[in-house]
């Protein structure tokens, strides 16, 4: 992986469930999480535990660590992990439908550098390469964008993937193995959003601290961001969202904070002390889940789910159920009674 082995990249492994610090947006809504009111939604079961060949219960699936879930145009949901088979499909009532991405994903193996080595200027991650890495550790984000294209991101192998519903490669962002900071380069992307018109917005976040935006054929239109904390800066760009004015909604983890920009990267403004927030999803309805809670657009806190941690990423049906993806190797089903 040439030189781009010793450039910073990125953890997806550590600290995405430090998550829900449950506090609101805009400085002066600061919240404790026992005084947010508990949304009526009913943790369940999920997805069906595999049998084996005799027929019986055969444990629970072997998710090493699941790093994203997405709902598909079919009303199925994907389950991106960090072990073999990557790219898992079930029905939504649990049920198996088939496995694909074998492969696919880098084996860069990505951890937080010692605070004590920290630099405003530079990444606080790097990542080892190889025997020392792990099977499918690249993997980061799956979205399924209007068309029900699937795209998938592998963070350390510094590529954006699309493919079509059947899960066959039609497009590639980004240069395997090559980290940049250029058009047609990536520093360890972080995740894909879309917008009403087919344009597609890329986080680059770990190594890198930037928004990239493409056409929806893949041409380069425009780019924002840097390191820093100040309005419009990043730490760390982790996952991103676009409403229906196409408006971006940026997670920036390290500096727990969500960033607005307009579609070219105008900073519009933003909601401080909402912890170190992992996963965005929008709604059919134009709400935001950040996590575990639920605001509106103006960063309004609005409830949140029972029981649930902040997980590394998350996705909503149009009717309302929340499936959010833990590195514990678990995903969280939360449906309304």
């Amino acid at each position: 992986m040439c030189v781009c082995r010793v450039s910073l990249l990125v953890v997806c492994v550590l600290s995405v469930t430090m998550g829900q610090q449950a506090r609101g947006g805009q400085g002066s809504r600061g919240n404790a999480a026992a005084d947010i009111p508990v949304l009526p939604y009913k943790q369940v079961d999920w997805p069906t535990p595999p049998t084996s060949v005799a027929g019986v219960p055969a444990g629970p699936w072997n998710f090493i660590q699941v790093a994203s879930v997405a709902v598909t145009a079919r009303g199925t949901i994907l389950v991106l992990h960090r072990g073999a088979h990557p790219i898992m499909e079930f029905e939504s009532n649990g049920t198996f439908v088939r496995a694909w991405g074998d492969g696919m994903f880098s084996e860069g193996k990505v951890g937080a550098i010692p605070e004590a080595h920290w630099t405003a200027e530079k990444s606080h991650y790097s990542a080892v390469y190889g025997p020392a890495g792990c099977t499918s550790c690249g993997a980061h984000s799956v979205r399924v964008d209007p068309q029900g294209n699937i795209w998938v991101i592998d963070a350390p192998g510094h590529v954006v993937y699309k493919m079509n519903p059947e899960g066959q490669e039609i497009m590639r962002l980004g240069a395997k193995g090559i980290a940049g900071t250029g058009p047609n380069t990536f520093n360890l992307p972080t995740d894909v959003a879309f917008a009403r018109n087919g344009d597609v917005y890329i986080s680059d976040g770990y190594g890198s601290a930037r928004v990239v935006k493409y056409s929806r054929d893949g041409k380069f239109l425009v780019q924002w961001g840097n390191r820093g904390k100040s309005p419009g800066e990043f730490g760390l760009p982790h996952n991103l969202v676009i409403d229906a004015q196409s408006r971006v909604y940026v997670t920036d983890r390290d500096n727990q904070r969500i960033e607005i920009f307009d579609s070219d990267g105008k900073f519009l403004s933003q909601w401080t002390g909402t912890g170190g927030v992992s996963g965005l999803a929008i709604t059919k309805d134009q709400r935001i889940w950040t996590g575990a809670i639920l605001r509106d657009l103006d960063g309004k806190i609005l409830g949140r789910l029972p029981g649930a941690m902040g997980g590394h990423g998350v996705a909503v049906t149009d009717s309302g159920d929340v499936y959010i993806a833990q590195l514990s190797g678990v995903v969280q089903k939360f449906v309304k009674p």
